[in-house]
């Protein structure tokens, strides 16, 4: 039945979300004390174990066309898998997880951007105009509402990271088009080994620089949260989902994540949810609305 949680797209499509979430606030209460890179990498490597047990029974069949496209899926573990998840946390050192999950409504629309430069996919008018609101919602948020500060405007290194960051998830979306066609579960041990080799680096310099991780509860619980719920429980829930009802009606649930954010960060971080938040958030989902449009 629907009702039964693992045939419920909408209630995994919310948990998702709800995952992805909790990982821009773990991300953030964890800033200072746990290394972002160092971070990432446990976020990789746990779950490959993980993963290798998943995709053990498609391995077989899948590693000829892992082969035949290792170029197309390494392109694709930088872009959407090490490069995303270190940027992200090491943004939430300078910024806030509300302003990273506002900015995350932006995706979508720099998507469609992704795509028209990338592939020459055809950006219509409406598709122009969600992109313009969504740069304008951006803008209220970074300017808080003072737009006479534009002039001088100096971004917080946090919120460049972070944009920076959420354009290296446009191209790996853009490029999914090209990855071969294996097991869900084969693509992501891929991606999982891939992302934390090339994490790995950064990580040892890190702790040479004596940025370690603090043998505290807070640092086993981050690595533990960012393992499990993010990196495979929500993957798992969100592939299931657009298994059932399709990646169209899917994407919205991706504007849980903010409120889901503005919520938690409120509850658990004590940060304030502002006027300039509600309004570039208005303003990210009007361009999303358009984005969306076919014409």
């Amino acid at each position: 039945m629907s009702a039964v949680p693992l045939g419920n797209p909408y209630l995994l499509l919310a948990v998702a979300g709800l995952c992805w979430s909790g990982n821009h606030i773990i991300g953030r209460a964890a800033a200072g004390h746990v290394p972002p890179f160092g971070l990432s990498t446990a976020r990789w490597l746990l779950p490959a174990v993980v993963l290798l047990w998943l995709a053990k029974p498609h391995l077989e069949r899948d590693w000829p066309l892992i082969k035949a496209h290792w170029r197309i899926l390494l392109f694709l573990s930088l872009t959407g898998g090490a490069l995303f998840s270190a940027l992200q946390y090491l943004g939430l050192q300078y910024t806030s997880a509300l302003n990273v999950s506002v900015f995350n409504s932006l995706v979508p629309v720099l998507i469609v951007a992704a795509g028209a430069l990338i592939f020459g996919d055809r950006l219509a008018l409406p598709q122009l105009l969600g992109i313009l609101a969504s740069l304008m919602g951006v803008l209220v948020i970074v300017t808080r509402l003072d737009f006479g500060a534009l002039a001088g405007l100096a971004f917080n290194r946090g919120d460049l990271i972070i944009l920076f960051n959420m354009a290296a998830w446009a191209v790996y979306s853009s490029y999914l088009r090209l990855k071969p066609a294996i097991h869900w579960a084969s693509f992501l041990l891929v991606m999982a080994v891939s992302s934390c080799l090339m994490t790995a680096p950064m990580f040892v310099w890190e702790h040479l620089s004596g940025f370690t991780f603090q043998p505290t509860l807070l640092t086993i619980g981050a690595i533990l949260y960012v393992a499990i719920f993010p990196s495979v429980i929500a993957m798992a829930a969100w592939n299931r989902g657009v298994e059932l009802i399709g990646p169209n009606r899917a994407g919205p649930f991706l504007h849980l994540v903010p409120l889901y954010s503005a919520v938690l960060a409120y509850l658990l971080l004590g940060e304030q949810l502002r006027a300039y938040h509600l309004l570039g958030f208005a303003l990210i989902l009007c361009g999303v609305y358009f984005a969306a449009r076919r014409r």
